[in-house]
């Protein structure tokens, strides 16, 4: 028999075979009743899992291109009230070779399209608690071996999961879940694989159990936990156990390229002001009952990285309280959001306050830190409580080390119907007073050491609302510091030697001073000003009024004292002045009548005018309104006249602010010197005597030698 020969009749016995199988499976397809078809499936179910599914709808068996089993309609759990399981396919794929002798093994199982449930009570107890107790049967070590099941593998393909959980109030939907479970037939370890969707975002899932018995039992068993998605993965390894109480204990680890994000897409609300972006977490875990411990907490968030422990509280409300060490933390992206006054800097912020974010959870929480930095002010050595309680914030500040000094106090801000409640009690201990002053209110006029103490309250939806209803007060001393922006002494020299100069220089310089208090009361956003006194080895400032905290505008009214050397016989020389406008650039101006006053030209002027405004007055009211024509006036003596030129720099100098003093008759500064013309001064103010001689006016016949300009 030749080889081709050979290869012929044993292509046609495999044929022969092939046709043969076909025709069995064809044949038993015939033979196999439905109900036992069916009957051996549930059989198969209830083996591996010990639950006893529930079958309405057709039973399909087809054996090829491979045998399977198709039953739809598909329950587990209670036929009362909505099923913890229901699938609208359950597919049993068949073993090949049992199928031959007529023997049903399934080989794996497929549920499509499953809705599965799970709900909690208000009193804890779940629906799938008798399905995890017969569960925990079937996988008895006592059980018989004729009884072990033939599969290990359960696909999930399209599920949806929906939990309900009033104890807690939490309502969660997952779709798309398409999921593998290792059933642990031929070995103890159970495993689930796969990816779910939820809120949007796909999540791949891989949870393993090394001891699935035990674990079923509430012993312990390892415990292997991977969640991946974009806002957010975790992974845990260790160990669970849940006899007497859920106890976990093992490393745990999560990040997220934005918390704020990852927050929010677990349905929390947004957490108020910026950053919470980039978060690294790695820590020791201890779970018990609802509490969360974390032990040798690595924690990093926006590049600050801490150590130390924390407690996470599920039970009831959400509870985050720990202790936190860190060498350098940069606050700058959490008050970066939050905007004080408008981007001119004119205003206070008028947006609504948000303090939503402020309801996510209870934080008891400790901090400190080596140094603390917020936008451009850095503090030192810095420790912080901060406690926030059902929407309350209180910041305690016992250390601080900041502004060349040390600070210390308490800041609250609290949910009302009104908006916020802002409080805040600090005092600042020989700090820079340039830099801490002009850090908290924007003012960069004080410079040098001292002692600052501000406590104020207030309520509003928005930071403007709250600076109008301001109370309270703040206290500063000084020492060894400087007044920038002004030169009183030099200014008040100037001044004592021409009274009238220098109107266009008083912005300008420093005024150094010994020492400095200031006291001001707040009532309803209008700061009073108690007490304003400055001294130093060459001048003296007072100061007292009123400021606009909404508007930022300063009303002050203040006398300057040149403090004479105790050689000197002179009179010390005061000047009153006023300072108003804004906070950040305010305008000094002085007394312009005690000025005139001073000056040996503008005096007599000033004198005439006032006693013209006076008998004018006094004039009946039938005289004449207007004064009669100049041909009628008398004319001044040719004396005065012979003088006049010498004192006519002074006179055209003085006139204008004359003028205005005695027509406006009053102590306080206009806020310009207006120049109206100024007609001759009548002679009977310059004449005195029954016979008509004129007086001397020393003002006028001995003038003082003028002085050049500066």
């Amino acid at each position: 028999m030749s080889a081709v020969t050979g290869f012929k009749r044993l292509g046609l016995a495999i044929c022969v075979l092939i046709l043969g199988v076909f025709g069995a499976l064809a044949v038993v397809s015939v033979l196999l009743p439905k109900d036992q078809v069916r009957e051996a499936v549930k059989a198969e179910i209830r083996a591996a899992t010990g639950l006893d599914p529930i079958l309405r709808g057709d039973v399909s068996v087809s054996l090829f291109p491979y045998g399977q089993v198709i039953l739809s309609d598909v329950s587990l759990g209670d036929s009362q009230g909505e099923p913890p399981l229901h699938a609208a396919r359950l597919t049993a794929r068949l073993s090949f070779l049992p199928l031959l002798t007529g023997q049903i093994d399934v080989a794996d199982l497929t549920i499509s399209d499953p809705r599965i449930l799970v709900t909690i009570d208000s009193e804890g107890r779940s629906n799938w608690s008798p399905l995890l107790k017969s569960l925990t049967r079937a996988f008895n070590p006592e059980r018989r071996n004729d009884d072990t099941p033939t599969f290990s593998e359960i696909r999930i393909n399209g599920g949806t999961v929906v939990v309900r959980d009033d104890y807690r109030k939490i309502y969660e939907y997952f779709s798309g879940a398409d999921l593998s479970l290792a059933w642990p037939a031929i070995s103890r370890s159970f495993a689930v694989t796969g990816n779910v969707r939820y809120r949007g975002e796909i999540m791949e899932i891989g949870v393993t159990l090394g001891n699935f018995v035990a674990a079923l039992q509430g012993e312990r068993s390892a415990l292997k936990v991977r969640i991946g998605s974009a806002p957010f993965k975790f992974a845990f390894d260790g160990a669970i156990a849940t006899r007497s109480a859920l106890k976990i204990e093992g490393a745990a680890s999560a990040d997220s390229p934005s918390l704020r994000r990852a927050l929010q897409w677990i349905g929390k609300k947004p957490l108020p002001g910026g950053g919470f972006e980039r978060f690294t977490l790695k820590a020791q875990t201890n779970v018990v009952g609802g509490t969360i411990a974390l032990s040798s907490v690595n924690l990093e968030l926006d590049g600050n990285s801490a150590e130390g422990v924390l407690t996470f509280a599920a039970d009831g409300r959400q509870t985050l309280q720990g202790t936190l060490a860190a060498d350098e933390i940069n606050l700058t992206p959490y008050v970066s959001a939050i905007r004080l006054i408008t981007a001119t800097d004119r205003d206070w912020s008028r947006a609504p306050l948000d303090l939503d974010g402020l309801m996510t959870a209870d934080v008891d929480l400790r901090l400190s830190a080596g140094k603390i930095t917020i936008g451009t002010t850095s503090f030192g050595r810095t420790a912080i409580a901060t406690n926030l309680r059902n929407g309350n914030l209180g910041v305690t500040i016992g250390e601080a080390r900041g502004f060349g000094g040390s600070l210390r106090g308490t800041i609250g801000l609290a949910r009302s119907e009104q908006g916020a409640v802002f409080t805040s009690q600090m005092n600042f201990e020989n700090v820079n007073l340039e830099k801490c002053i002009g850090d908290l209110f924007g003012v960069n006029r004080i410079d040098g050491k001292g002692n600052l103490a501000v406590t104020l309250e207030g309520t509003g939806n928005s930071v403007f609302s709250i600076t109008r209803t301001l109370d309270g007060e703040v206290a500063l001393t000084g020492t060894k510091g400087a007044l920038t922006g002004l030169n009183v002494e030099q200014l008040l020299r100037r001044l004592e030697r021409r009274p009238l100069s220098g109107g266009n220089e008083f912005r300008s310089g420093r005024t150094p001073f010994d020492s400095l208090s200031i006291l001001v009361k707040v009532a309803k956003g209008q700061a009073t000003i108690e007490e304003v006194t400055l001294r130093s080895a060459g001048v003296q400032l007072e100061i007292a009024g009123a400021a606009s905290i909404p508007s930022r505008e300063l009303d002050l009214k203040g006398v300057a004292t040149l403090v004479s050397t105790p050689s000197s016989d002179r009179k010390s020389f005061e000047l009153p002045f006023v300072v108003q406008g804004p906070w950040d650039d305010p305008l000094m101006l002085p007394d312009a009548q005690i000025l005139i006053q001073r000056s040996g030209a503008a005096a007599p002027l000033l004198d005439a005018l006032r006693g013209r405004n006076e008998r004018e007055a006094a004039r009946p009211a039938t005289a004449a309104p207007f004064p009669p024509p100049a041909a009628a006036r008398p004319t001044a003596p040719r004396e005065t006249e012979a003088v006049a030129p010498a004192a006519a720099p002074q006179e055209n100098e003085a006139a204008p602010a004359a003028a205005a003093a005695a027509r406006t008759q009053e102590a306080a500064v206009p806020a310009t010197m207006p120049e109206p013309p100024v007609s001759d001064p009548p002679v009977e103010e310059s004449t005195s005597g029954n016979d008509g001689a004129p007086d001397p006016a020393p003002a006028v016949s001995s003038p003082a030698p003028a002085e050049k300009p500066e």
